[in-house]
């Protein structure tokens, strides 16, 4: 039986001299995922390896679902450990591991041996063949096949000797919190869910921000965005989430300004107020669920437009997708069953029937000069009444 998991990273491998923080905010994030599991589990790493040790009462499936939801992992190897001393120790060690492992089995193989400790005697290639003919002269079953195996045996010699032959997909990317942080505009929708999935995959760590527009929107609204940031939460660790009271601002918007600018002119004050909440957190950006051209609000003119309301950088990792390709994602990341639920939130309750397409920005700052002198008000209280609930 196995007793632990070898992690392989991908782009962590190519980081310089400071690959060490990388590494050490992997090790940080596999433990954090593994503190939900029962067992004991001890995360280390050394000369470009993340091992986790297992002990005690543990269950495979579990850890290895937890250890998916991690990013900056690309595979997740159960490895068999051998206090090995010489070539002929390691050869028994190897046939132990066939016999657990493969006993049976017909299939081809190939032998892969990575001689970290310089010490033990031979090439890594000579240990390989030597360690190849043992296996085909105990088990007739097995065949050997040098270019195209079924199964490749890894034997990696270091102060312990690693063998293992099986590697279970990870999702890659990079470890949360190597890029910074990002605020999230979290809607009850498909999209913003995946873009907050997309943009933890590249190490940055999340807070949300939600409008809510009671009685126009249900409790069970709200309850619905607070269980897609839960679901993103499993990737991108804890999450903390603004929950703004958005119902008056967008009355008043309604009564003051042209109803084909409306959906514009709510965005370019929610964009207002993450951004408020994004520097009161030391966040780097703003991150929306927008693709280009998929709705009136997210055509070019429109994002331009929105953007402009803002200082901060604005990013979208769905800006070139379309709808197939993010509810694929959605399905992936568990998010889409809930994203679907029929629940509206205050983007789908003030939609003009003719909104604007393509908005120019002075039109719309020329409408919005008509709410100075009770908008800001109207803001002021929607940031001091938000709800913050943590994730």
């Amino acid at each position: 039986m196995f007793d632990t998991y070898l992690i392989k990273y991908g782009e962590i491998g190519i980081k310089g001299k400071n690959r060490h923080v990388f590494e050490d905010a992997l090790a940080k994030q596999i433990r954090l995922a593994l503190e939900k599991i029962s067992g004991e589990f001890t995360v280390r790493h050394e000369r470009g390896r993340v091992y986790v040790h297992c002990a005690g009462s543990w269950d495979e499936s579990e850890t290895v679902t937890a250890l998916q939801h991690v990013f900056g992992i690309v595979g997740i190897c159960p490895v068999h450990t051998y206090e090995t001393a010489d070539m002929d120790a390691l050869k028994r060690d190897m046939l132990d591991y066939v016999e657990q492992e493969y006993a049976g089995t017909k299939a081809t193989y190939k032998v892969k041996v990575r001689r970290v400790d310089k010490e033990f005697p031979g090439t890594s290639m000579e240990i390989a063949a030597d360690l190849g003919e043992a296996v085909l002269n105990r088990f007739p079953d097995l065949t050997v096949d040098v270019h195209n195996p079924d199964i490749l045996f890894d034997v990696e010699i270091r102060d312990t000797v690693y063998i293992y032959s099986k590697i279970i997909p990870g999702l890659g990317g990079m470890p949360v919190g190597t890029n910074g942080s990002a605020m999230l505009c979290l809607s009850g929708g498909i999209d913003s869910p995946v873009a907050g999935w997309m943009i933890a995959k590249r190490g940055v760590s999340l807070d949300a921000v939600y409008f809510h527009a009671p009685p126009y929107t249900s409790e069970r609204a709200k309850e619905k965005v607070v269980d897609l940031a839960r679901a993103v939460s499993k990737y991108a660790g804890p999450i903390r989430l603004h929950i703004v009271n958005f119902t008056d601002i967008q009355l008043a918007i309604y009564d003051t300004c042209p109803h084909e600018e409306l959906t514009i002119i709510m965005r370019r004050y929610m964009m207002r107020i993450a951004e408020h909440f994004a520097e009161k957190r030391g966040n780097l950006g703003i991150v929306t669920g927008e693709s280009i051209g998929q709705v009136a609000s997210q055509t070019m003119q429109s994002l331009l437009t929105t953007n402009a309301a803002v200082s901060m950088p604005v990013y979208r990792p769905l800006i070139g997708f379309d709808k197939n390709e993010i509810v694929e994602i959605a399905e992936k990341i568990g998010t889409y069953e809930t994203s679907i639920l029929p629940y509206e939130d205050c983007c789908t309750i003030f939609v003009a029937k003719h909104p604007v397409t393509k908005p120019i920005l002075s039109i719309i700052e020329r409408s919005e000069a008509k709410l100075k002198g009770k908008i800001e008000e109207l803001v002021d209280e929607a940031v001091r009444t938000t709800e913050i609930v943590r994730i």
